[in-house]
């Protein structure tokens, strides 16, 4: 198994304690394969834009892989994302994922002035907007009629140089069939993904329904991690000795998951050190 893995950036501004930026170039000094930053504009403490953020990271590195994870598809028109990632894919020399999700938050919904919807239809929107944007990366000029989106004669130059990976992050059944039929890649949590196997069954026999190979759909995993204290029973986490959370991610790895995004807790700048050099091998070897 080609296992890679990533962590997970604070986007907190910049302070003498603490920066993205040196974060993720610290990351990749240690081997890391990527680095994510989620998307709520709104939340109670200080923080940074996602895209912006990520830009700059891509200007501050010269190899680690790029994840937006995920972007809430209703802040952005998916036409305008779609120029935006071929943008950053090409500045950053091909490092992008397109970590996309429906969006919840009815905070941000109502900050941006935006209309939240059901879930039922930012669910469909969001397979909309997968195949709009998959569009604009292909063909000359799109005219896009959906039941939720829609464009016409919009003409995205230059096209991509390679095919950006579009990893969606949900969850529920009918969510989890659009990431079969459409996308590259699952990407939950493991905070809210509840069973496991059931679900990634689901995503194969979509992908298998839609005439695609379900070998080809990459299943990542955002798992926070804690080194050091007594194990937890906290399902939102994993928490022990540097080989005791090797041994949980290992399992994470058996059943299926090719990508461990870390969220980690405590001193982050000990804990990803701690991590590419005591458990991140250990994985591997267990792995094989």
């Amino acid at each position: 198994m080609d296992l890679l893995f990533g962590v997970s950036l604070i986007p907190s501004p910049p302070t003498s304690s603490g920066d993205p930026v040196r974060d993720a170039q610290h990351a990749e000094e240690l081997g890391f394969d990527l680095v994510s930053v989620w998307d709520h504009p709104f939340v109670d403490t200080p923080s940074l834009e996602t895209w912006t953020l990520l830009t700059w990271v891509a200007a501050r590195t010269s190899r680690i892989g790029l994840l937006t994870n995920v972007l809430a598809l209703p802040h952005r028109p998916p036409i305008l994302l779609a120029k935006m990632a071929e943008t950053l894919d090409r500045m950053s020399g091909g490092r992008l994922i397109l970590g996309l999700g429906s969006g919840s938050a009815a905070r941000d919904f109502g900050a941006l002035g935006l209309p939240g919807g059901t879930p039922g239809e930012r669910i469909a929107a969001l397979e909309e907007a997968v195949r709009l944007i998959r569009t604009a990366w292909t063909e000359p000029e799109v005219d896009f009629r959906g039941e939720h989106l829609s464009t016409s004669g919009a003409r995205l130059e230059p096209k991509p140089a390679r095919p950006i990976p579009i990893w969606l992050g949900v969850y529920g059944n009918r969510a989890l069939g659009v990431a079969g039929r459409v996308a590259d890649g699952w990407l939950p949590s493991l905070a809210y993904v509840g069973e496991i196997k059931p679900k990634m069954d689901r995503i194969r026999r979509a992908a298998e329904e839609a005439g695609r190979d379900p070998a080809g759909i990459t299943f990542a995993f955002n798992v926070g991690v804690r080194i050091g204290g007594e194990p937890s029973d906290d399902p939102t986490k994993v928490k022990g000795s540097a080989e005791q959370v090797a041994e949980r991610l290992a399992g994470f790895a058996r059943e299926g998951f090719s990508v461990l995004n870390l969220w980690v807790a405590g001193d982050r700048a000990e804990q990803r050190e701690l991590l590419a050099r005591e458990v991140i091998p250990a994985v591997r070897e267990l792995v094989g």
